[in-house]
């Protein structure tokens, strides 16, 4: 906790905002962030709550509440709060690799179950999270020495995102031999190029890097694992010469069976980066594309040449639809929005959520509530009215002569729910059918599991959502022995902080595979 009556003295406070009109300008992060003073005070506001639902990672009602890495937030709240920074800072680190990802793209699962909710406003845990984290590294507190102890042991990680991070920074403390490969020309995965550099500066990822790389882990990049047949390609449906170039022509291949001889372990962490498609008439149509691959054409561009080289999908001046409503989608949004869209526009299928809980959705559950986002916030900014349409669906993309996309038929959906079983089923209203003018189509539709080609070099089984199969959703070993799979290729796309726990969990059931016990 931290000052017994702080959170009645004390209001919640947060950041300050960039204005939206003002921040579209760049892709730079637009969070101003309190004095060390103000966020000593916000840390006092962290009550003597007696069960600590912050850090308490559990499924309710069908949905996590808490921190799902079990962060100690009462007790690095307490440490801020007497300016006990250093402390803070080993506190928060005994738990999370990554604090300086977390603090800055995840929803805050945290705040939602903090118990100042129930009668006011949350404890502003992300902001207390970012004040110590970037005060260790101003202050040479975060460790870049190599391990003192060191094993004969050998490690391959495949993939750079945050479970694969976490699981090599863990082995590394361990003092295991770790190499983490990576497909792409920079470490990260979906941090470094699937979101935005607005919400996660480019560099943050860097200084970690270099900091990892210093404490012995090493990065192959530009390397695929596979036979060599399947090449990196994006996901568009037809080859467009804007995001040509995300084919990597400096790849390398090295085979499954190369690695299976030359580690004690390997670890699979490749995501599930299979985007759910929109299956109409017109979908060939130029101008479609997965968010996925728009957003890395953007973070790609802007790092490589600051969008010099006119590399990306370029929605200047041009009429864009979102398919879809979650982050990727907001994500999608904010970007075009920035680029200079004549207009935006968001399609959801599902209903409009409520403003404020329902008696139905008690605290300390995940709030069900509608979210205005920073993307929809500048939409709303520029073009005068939220970018969102709710239950509504594609039923064909109309394209011109030349074969680009020109136009979406939409149809409206209700929702009712089917006395016997229970669910919510999804019907046309008849005649309901609109059309959506649009130069370039986004699909942010979610993730359907992993591509499955790393999988099949290793011989790993699949299950029914073609995530890598484990005996049970709390282990991480699969069916071919040393083989080992963390993240979103295990759970299916999530977050950055169950990438995170799935990493260390994953890491604790290597190291006990290699050495008969583990204390990770």
């Amino acid at each position: 906790m931290g000052k017994p009556t702080g959170f009645l003295e004390y209001d919640r406070k947060t950041s300050k905002e960039i204005a939206p009109k003002e921040r579209i300008n760049n892709f730079n992060e637009f969070h101003i962030p309190l004095s060390p003073n103000e966020q000593k005070l916000q840390a006092a506001r962290c009550m003597d709550c007696g069960v600590p639902f912050c850090q308490a990672g559990m499924m309710i009602g069908g949905m996590a509440s808490g921190c799902p890495l079990n962060n100690l937030i009462p007790e690095w709240n307490d440490l801020l709060y007497n300016d006990n920074l250093e402390s803070a800072y080993l506190r928060l680190s005994k738990t999370n690799n990554f604090p300086e990802f977390t603090c800055r793209v995840c929803p805050a699962l945290c705040e939602k179950a903090c118990t100042c909710n129930i009668n006011g406003d949350p404890v502003s845990v992300r902001e207390n999270e970012m004040a110590i984290i970037e005060n260790a590294y101003a202050k040479g507190y975060v460790n870049d020495k190599p391990p003192k102890g060191h094993t004969d042991k050998k490690i391959a990680v495949i993939g750079s995102g945050p479970s694969g991070l976490a699981a090599a920074d863990q082995l590394n403390l361990r003092g295991h031999d770790v190499t983490v490969y990576e497909r792409s020309d920079r470490p990260g995965g979906l941090l470094m190029y699937g979101i935005p550099n607005m919400k996660l500066e480019k560099h943050i990822i860097d200084r970690k890097i270099e900091y990892m790389k210093k404490r012995g882990i090493k990065f192959v990049l530009n390397t695929e694992v596979g036979t060599g047949k399947q090449a990196a390609k994006p996901n568009c449906a037809k080859e467009d010469p804007m995001i040509g170039y995300l084919k990597n022509k400096d790849l390398k291949y090295v085979k499954a069976e190369t690695l299976l001889e030359e580690y004690d372990a390997v670890i699979l962490a490749c995501g599930a980066s299979n985007p759910r498609d929109i299956k109409v008439p017109g979908r060939e149509a130029k101008g479609i594309y997965f968010a996925v691959d728009f957003l890395k054409t953007t973070t790609k561009s802007l790092v490589n040449s600051g969008f010099k080289d006119n590399q990306f999908v370029n929605c200047k001046d041009k009429s864009v639809l979102v398919i879809g409503g979650g982050d990727t989608g907001n994500d999608c949004v904010g970007t075009a929005v920035r680029e200079g869209a004549s207009n935006v526009t968001q399609l959801e299928m599902m209903p409009k959520l409520p403003d404020e809980r329902t008696e139905d959705n008690p605290w300390p559950e995940w709030p069900k509530v509608c979210k205005t986002d920073y993307g929809q916030q500048e939409a709303i900014a520029v073009y005068g009215h939220d970018p969102r349409i709710y239950e509504t669906t594609v039923k064909e993309f109309v394209k011109d002569k030349a074969g680009n996309v020109v136009a979406a038929k939409c149809v409206k959906l209700e929702w009712t729910k089917d006395e016997q079983t229970g669910r919510m089923n999804m019907t046309e209203i008849p005649d309901s059918e609109y059309t959506i003018e649009c130069d370039v189509v986004l699909i942010a539709a979610g993730f359907l599991g992993c591509q499955t080609y790393v999988a099949e070099s290793f011989g790993v089984e699949l299950n029914e959502r073609t995530n890598v199969k484990t005996s049970c959703p709390s282990t991480y070993a699969t069916n071919v022995p040393k083989v080992f799979v963390a993240g979103d290729m295990h759970r299916g796309q999530s977050l950055v902080v169950w990438a995170i726990r799935e990493g260390r969990e994953a890491s604790m059931a290597v190291d006990a595979m290699l050495l008969g016990y583990t204390n990770l």
